[in-house]
């Protein structure tokens, strides 16, 4: 019978997990131009400092346009006025079409979104991502 100490087990548990977060960092690189995911503490843990973009740190499970600080356009925060809460759903159809999602959300045609509709080839790996670094998001 083999026996493994903990730290093998940890080391196997880090091996499993290190391509899940590894596709995460990927994807996120789409993101990187505008935003940068930066905790409470001011670490970076994502992205290159960029500010065109709110911080993501915590997107998940957030009132959309309510990063304080930050100047949005009128779409985002007109939709967390009328009650965008990010999820994976709601992220994953904001992502590729935020102007046109953010007009059927909330039935006005005349808002705009600042942020381009991205194409993201791996979206439920960001949306993992974006999970992992949203200490307040709802478990599922």
């Amino acid at each position: 019978m083999k026996t493994f100490s903990i730290s093998a087990a940890l080391a196997a548990l880090a091996l499993t997990a290190t391509p899940a977060l590894a596709d995460g960092e990927r994807a996120f690189r789409t993101c990187a131009a505008c935003h940068s995911i930066e905790d409470a503490d001011g670490n970076r843990i994502a992205g290159r400092g960029a500010k065109t973009g709110p911080n993501l740190y915590g997107v998940v499970g957030r009132v959309a346009g309510s990063v304080e600080g930050f100047r949005y356009r009128d779409g985002l925060p007109a939709a967390g006025e009328a009650g965008l809460v990010w999820d994976a759903e709601t992220l994953a159809a904001y992502i590729p079409d935020p102007q046109g999602f953010l007009r059927e959300y909330t039935g006005d045609n005349s808002l705009r979104s600042a942020m381009a509709g991205q194409r993201v080839r791996k979206m439920d790996d960001l949306i993992a991502f974006l999970t992992e670094h949203s200490p307040d998001a709802p478990s599922e």
